[in-house]
């Protein structure tokens, strides 16, 4: 039989902001003969043992990707610009090639990239969305609704979440499903996606080995699967034609379910089926405009996982970005900007639940990658745009320091300092003083995070990167300059605020507190270009060295700024009215004793710095384009 290709569905790219862009194509790849034959022995001999033998298949009648040793759980599809038109689809049918005695139909598996947003809505007015004027006007008829019952799955020590996988089967009627789905490592809306069909809701693992990376498939065979928790869904599913693409809207309701505890669900997806990822944000934009939603790439599997183990939602550093050199310079300004975009969204539902410091920390540094990434595009586009996106994430950026700011007196200065000190009295009482006052910022924080401002600058700030919304800011002669090469602006941006730091520590160690405060947020500035930009130049000792005696010295410069948050918390407080004076004191004299010890590490942290190489140096020559660093950010 004919082998099944991948089909991809493309669709020209109508920019939401920005008009149309380039239509792209993409090849399905193909594992190498080797690779396919030891991805397929472990599936035969559990297919055979479950009563499903699988005939010998020859590689080419294979249309999957298998993740290889080391891989990213989201390196197995397809994650390059031209995954980004649509959905990638490829079918593995193991029957077609099977002879007597070949396991029934149901086994069949489709590998897809899966391109989706969540909207969580109030429960009290989940029905009114139904009714929103953009679904209304777009979509194709009423739709189906449908009771979707799931049991997730993992090994006992949970292999697959943590190699960021989830395995499900689920019920539709008297139809089961077994999906594999995979996080993306650098896209907040795409996912890989492997379907089978099954006979009943118990797991067949042999479906699901090919999907594995294979260093999860020894141990995913060891260990037997347990169930972890179960959803219980009621969807009405729509379909809305926009001009940019095809959406399947999704408004689901219920509930999931870990022994004695449960979780209410009350959310809409917005999946893409064909044409443009545009096209999600602006249905996710129109409907925002109808009542209050909170954009969200938190799946139901992670939810559930967290359901079951109790435990808040994990706040992810920053993913680290791996740039091509030879990308352009508006292919790299995407991609920082889509790992600004996915660190945010990565870090919402911790800040909000407010169980883990954490959470509130990464939201805070997502957004200031965000607004250090939009600093480093005003050389080359026009500000209208930039100044409205930076001035909402330093508005709300501004709504959590208070919240940060007792996370960190709570968990570590006080706590520090009680231990060391434990003769000395009030530090109950100053705990109990903090913990009111970090609950009291805490709900600050969460209302700019529920009011409907936070939510059209998260969502319009997707849409404008999903669309390169930049080109439509760009004078003429800036077009041609996207089209350059990324390496040539990275090396002028990082000599440029490589040279500023310098200048602001000259004669560092006579240096005053003041200045020395003007060369820390120098150094966190370069900090956060250079994590953008190093990448570009490959990945040189050099390069890790650079970034690592950085980040000793802006955290040793940090202790300074620390200080400085204290006294202005204890002030807040007014510790010596409350019982607490003592207490207070031994903070400020447990700082200051600590300055001292700091001063020689801080030296030595400043003369390992100014001895790094520049990794982005090279004896090439270029014709560099003249920065200049301004409050107002990068200007030619």
């Amino acid at each position: 039989m004919e082998m099944r290709r991948a089909a991809l569905l493309l669709a020209d790219q109508v920019g939401y902001m920005s008009g149309a862009l380039s239509l792209n194509c993409h090849k399905p790849c193909m594992s190498e003969t080797g690779a396919i034959k030891r991805a397929l022995e472990p599936v035969q001999r559990l297919a055979k043992a479950n009563g499903h033998p699988i005939p010998d298949v020859e590689p080419k009648s294979i249309s999957f990707v298998v993740p290889a040793a080391g891989e990213a759980p989201g390196s197995a599809f397809p994650d390059d610009e031209s995954s980004r038109n649509g959905p990638v689809q490829s079918n593995l049918v193991a029957g077609e090639s099977r002879g007597p005695g070949a396991a029934p139909a149901y086994d069949a598996a489709t590998h897809a990239t899966e391109i989706e947003l969540k909207l969580i809505v109030p429960s009290d007015r989940f029905a009114d969305f139904n009714n929103a004027p953009i679904i209304a006007a777009n979509a194709r008829n009423k739709g189906t609704r449908k009771h979707l019952k799931a049991v997730y799955y993992d090994t006992p020590k949970h292999a697959l979440r943590r190699s960021g996988l989830s395995f499900r089967v689920r019920q539709s009627g008297a139809r089961f499903t077994q999906t594999v789905k995979a996080e993306s490592a650098n896209d907040p809306l795409r996912r890989g996606e492997w379907e089978a069909a099954v006979p009943s809701m118990a797991p067949d693992i042999a479906l699901a080995l090919p999907f594995l990376p294979e260093k999860l498939r020894a141990d995913v065979a060891r260990h037997p699967l347990e169930a972890v928790f179960t959803t219980d869904i009621r969807r009405h599913q729509r379909m809305v034609d926009l001009p940019s693409g095809t959406i399947e809207i999704a408004f689901d309701q219920g509930h999931l379910t870990s022994g004695d505890r449960s979780l209410p669900v009350s959310e809409i997806e917005l999946e893409l089926k064909s044409g443009s990822p545009s096209a999600i944000w602006e249905l996710a934009l129109r409907l925002a405009e109808h009542g209050s939603v909170k954009p969200s790439i938190r799946t139901k599997s992670a939810r559930g996982f967290d359901l079951a183990a109790d435990t808040p939602p994990r706040a992810p550093k920053p993913p680290k970005l791996r740039l091509n050199p030879s990308i352009s310079l508006d292919e790299a300004f995407s991609e920082i900007l889509r790992s600004c975009l996915l660190h945010l969204l990565q870090s919402l539902p911790a800040a909000e639940d407010g169980r883990d410091p954490e959470g509130m920390h990464q939201l805070r540094v997502a957004l200031r990658r965000l607004r250090s990434a939009l600093d480093l595009m005003r050389s080359v586009v026009s500000l209208t745009k930039l100044d409205l996106m930076r001035a909402e994430a330093k508005w709300l950026a501004g709504s959590l320091s208070g919240a940060r700011d007792w996370d960190v007196f709570r968990q570590d200065t006080l706590r520090t300092v009680a231990d060391g000190c434990p003769s000395v009295a009030g530090f109950d009482t100053l705990g109990a003083l903090a913990d009111e006052r970090r609950a009291a910022c805490y709900d600050e924080a969460r209302l700019a995070l529920a009011d409907r401002r936070c939510q059209y600058f998260v969502i319009g700030l997707g849409a404008w990167i999903e669309a390169r919304g930049w080109r439509s800011e760009v004078a003429p002669e800036g077009l041609a300059q996207l089209a350059e090469p990324a390496i040539n602006f990275a090396r002028n941006i990082l000599s440029t605020q490589h040279a500023k730091v310098l200048k602001r520590g000259r004669k560092f160690k006579s240096l005053p507190t003041e200045e020395r405060h003007r060369v820390r947020l120098a150094a966190k500035k370069l900090r956060y270009v250079a994590d953008f930009l190093l990448p570009l130049c490959g990945q040189r000792k050099s390069a890790r060295r650079f970034s690592r005696r950085l980040a000793d010295l802006q955290q040793e410069l940090g202790i300074y700024n620390d200080m400085a948050t204290t006294t202005s918390l204890l002030a807040d407080v007014n510790a010596g009215a409350t019982g607490s004076g003592m207490a207070a004191a031994a903070i400020a004299g447990w700082q200051a004793h600590a300055m001292v010890g700091i001063e020689t590490r801080l030296i030595k942290a400043w003369s390992e710095f100014t001895r790094a190489k520049e990794p982005w140096s090279v004896d090439a020559p270029e014709q560099p384009v003249k920065l200049v660093s301004t409050n107002a950010g990068w200007l030619r």
